[in-house]
């Protein structure tokens, strides 16, 4: 299938660069690329080298995937910059790298991003642990002819935030003296901001913070039996959340300037002690 021949093609190339097999896949949201300097022994490819990747064209999405280390023998691959179903990327690009990056390896996917705030006693720069979302994209990515060498056709989403992760980032934020809220994640598909009646909509359904992104590759990441976190960094309050306030992509990236330092630290405290196996170098594939 074209599909499996692409993965393998984007496969192959990274193994080139980066022979150690992935443990951890890290999705940095808006403003939020400076994590990647946090890996040790890092190689930078840019997405337009890797086969089939799309191209990132967001401000603040760099478009390049760091592979390091995030601790002695725990190796990550950090995508500094995603993909959104806004830009005209099929969903099927969209979780291109997830799919591809679990197939080297990885068993845990951390994603961040930059939500607006929903609940009315959030603040901008708050962080947001993510403990369930609501998909209101209109399309899900998982959509078209289901591959078993990827994941079943029906995926379970009872528990697509691994409740064992969310613990880690409590007691982490805890220890650091953080302050961690939680909620549900909303994700609409943009790149239009929402209506103030469609904040209104989300709060009724249960939402806290509301985004373009991260669910699409939360559900293809539990697709493939992945563990998965997610942490928001609330940079605005959404519409009609203030009155008078309007929006900007300039105000995003702002507030999650001032908030990196807290992310930040509470990431590197996650990552030191993430689960993960440590397996040997894979054997490269013809």
């Amino acid at each position: 299938m074209l599909l499996m021949t692409e993965l393998q093609d984007a496969m192959t190339y990274i193994r080139s660069r980066y022979a150690h097999p992935i443990q951890v896949v890290a999705v940095l949201g808006s403003g939020l690329g400076d994590l990647a300097d946090t890996l040790q022994n890092a190689v930078e490819i840019q997405y337009q080298y890797i086969p089939h990747f799309p191209k990132a064209t967001v401000s603040g999405h760099a478009g390049a995937l760091f592979l390091g280390e995030i601790r002695p023998g725990v190796h990550a691959a950090f995508m500094k910059g995603r993909f959104h179903y806004y830009e005209g990327h099929p969903m099927a690009k969209v979780i291109f790298p997830i799919r591809v990056l679990k197939m080297l390896g990885a068993q845990l996917l951390l994603v961040t991003n930059a939500a607006g705030g929903v609940n009315t006693e959030f603040s901008a720069g708050d962080l947001m642990l993510i403990d369930d979302h609501i998909n209101l994209m209109g399309v899900n990515p998982l959509a078209g002819e289901n591959l078993e060498a990827l994941g079943p056709r029906f995926p379970d989403m009872s528990e697509a935030y691994t409740p064992a992760l969310k613990a880690l980032a409590r007691e982490k934020a805890a220890q650091l003296g953080i302050p961690l809220k939680s909620g549900v994640y909303a994700a609409v598909s943009g790149p239009s901001y929402e209506t103030p009646a469609e904040i209104r909509m989300i709060r009724t359904l249960g939402g806290d913070a509301v985004g373009m992104s991260t669910v699409p590759e939360v559900i293809a990441a539990s697709h493939m039996g992945m563990q998965v976190l997610g942490i928001s960094c609330v940079t605005n309050p959404a519409a009609g959340v203030q009155t008078g306030h309007r929006l900007s992509h300039q105000e995003v990236l702002e507030a999650a300037e001032k908030a990196k330092t807290h992310f930040s630290k509470l990431i590197q405290a996650i990552f030191a002690e993430l689960p993960v196996a440590t397996p040997e170098a894979m054997p490269s594939r013809s």
